[in-house]
């Protein structure tokens, strides 16, 4: 049999079992333990699906075929982004 000494109760005396039980992290009268510092838990599945799909059609037509102009410009400047973030706290 093991002995339990608690030193910091503010009176100096042997504890009976209810006495014992009410103490924190000692058993109640239900089977449950209760601990003052519970253990931590790290452990999370992530199951993530990510779809960014992007469709860029730019079409650019100026005098085209025209036998008879000359000189004649066009600039298109187009641009896309796309971007997926997947956090896990």
């Amino acid at each position: 049999m093991k002995t339990l000494i608690i030193n910091d109760l503010a009176q100096n005396c042997e504890l009976d079992h209810k006495q014992m039980a009410s103490v924190r992290g000692g058993h109640g009268t239900s089977s449950q333990s209760y601990s003052l510092y519970p253990m931590p838990s790290y452990a999370k599945t992530v199951n993530a699906t990510q779809n960014l799909t992007q469709f860029q059609n730019v079409l650019n037509e100026t005098a085209d075929g025209s036998a008879f102009v000359s000189g004649v410009t066009a600039n298109n400047n187009t641009s896309q982004f796309g971007q997926n973030n997947l956090l896990v706290i």
